[in-house]
């Protein structure tokens, strides 16, 4: 199973799980205000390692418009089938003073997801 590190925590995954699911069991409130379904941008992430090398169309989409593209990936729009550490989660609950991260997130990365390797996408 991939393990994730996120700050000092380290947790195994189950294969598949999304990433900002994951990043939440590791005890980081991380944002999803539209619920994970790659609208907002609030779940964002950096990586220091093992970045996917795919990319969903919809993820493409959303941080291409926000001018975000290349800054940032988004962790709704990722599947954990690997090793990951993430350097930087920018919006949690309490880095916004939020109430709540967001609507609850689904089990299955949505819209419908659509993986492309990035140098297709570039």
């Amino acid at each position: 199973m991939p393990m994730l590190k996120v700050g000092e925590a380290t947790v195994e995954v189950a294969q598949g799980t999304r990433l900002a699911v994951a990043i939440e069991q590791a005890g980081v409130e991380i944002g999803h205000r539209c619920g994970g379904h790659a609208r907002c941008t609030t779940c964002r992430v950096t990586f220091a390692d093992g970045e996917p090398t795919t990319m969903t169309h919809a993820e493409y989409a959303k941080l291409s418009e926000r001018n975000l593209l290349g800054q940032y990936r988004l962790a709704c729009q990722i599947t954990c089938d690997h090793d990951m550490t993430i350097a930087e989660v920018p919006m949690t609950k309490a880095s916004q003073n939020w109430t709540d991260t967001g609507p609850a997130l689904e089990a299955e990365v949505t819209p419908e997801a659509i993986f492309l390797p990035l140098d297709q996408l570039t």
